[in-house]
């Protein structure tokens, strides 16, 4: 299975439900907060202008709009689009593979767990970097191949294809900016009993093939593995 499919993404984002719930086995997890440090990297540098890809419900546009940038945020999902402009930010529906803004128009942009979902990856961040100016910043947050690693092989060891993971993304982003710095942001997720196991992979039914083994009760205790790349122009 692979998580740039279009027609796995688009079901998994018609509407926010999946996503929300999946969230919320975070309730579980300790060690840093990503989507914060993903939001404090942009902020960094001050931007003026931000753009957003993959912006979701919106959450982490608000926060960069309340740190004094100016946003405009893009989604393939029209649901998303409208829960983001619901929190008074600037969206419209679109796609990072070609994105309808003039180059040179941002300060910084950021691509949060939404670059593996890119059909052509290389695309997608040869249009960020076209649209960022020089010394600009592209926060691209994704996970490494061990994210989830012993829920998986619970469920089987049904590993995604992922085009865009710590095995390649310092790589690929070297193609089009001049610096590329990891930030890893490690910590666990600790399921207490199968009931919260099974919300979490019910709220990605279309990510995994298999169900839970029929003897297993839980507790699960998971490593989280995203990585944050933050990229200059």
């Amino acid at each position: 299975m692979r998580l740039n499919d279009p027609t796995v993404v688009a079901t998994e984002y018609v509407s926010e439900c999946g996503l929300l719930g999946r969230r919320d086995a975070y309730r579980y997890a300790d060690g840093p907060d990503a989507p914060a440090l993903a939001v404090d990297a942009v902020l960094e540098v001050r931007p003026r202008r931000v753009l957003e890809v993959g912006c979701g419900p919106g959450e982490a546009a608000a926060r960069i709009v309340a740190g004094g940038a100016d946003v405009e945020a893009i989604d393939i999902s029209e649901r998303m689009v409208e829960l983001t402009r619901a929190r008074g930010v600037k969206a419209s529906v679109g796609d990072v593979q070609d994105l309808p803004f003039e180059d040179d128009s941002f300060d910084a942009a950021l691509a949060g767990w939404m670059l593996y979902h890119v059909p052509d990856v290389e695309r997608g961040i040869a249009e960020l970097a076209r649209v960022l100016r020089h010394g600009g910043r592209l926060v691209a947050v994704t996970n490494r191949v061990e994210h989830l690693r012993e829920l998986r092989l619970l469920l089987g060891g049904d590993f995604p294809t992922r085009n865009f993971s710590d095995e390649n993304a310092t790589e690929i982003l070297l193609r089009r900016f001049a610096l590329v710095e990891e930030r890893d942001v490690d910590g666990r997720i600790s399921f207490p009993d199968r009931a919260a196991i099974e919300a979490y992979v019910e709220a990605s039914r279309s990510l995994w093939a298999r169900d839970l083994p029929a003897d297993f009760e839980g507790p699960l205790s998971v490593r989280r593995a995203p990585v944050i790349y933050v990229a200059t122009k």
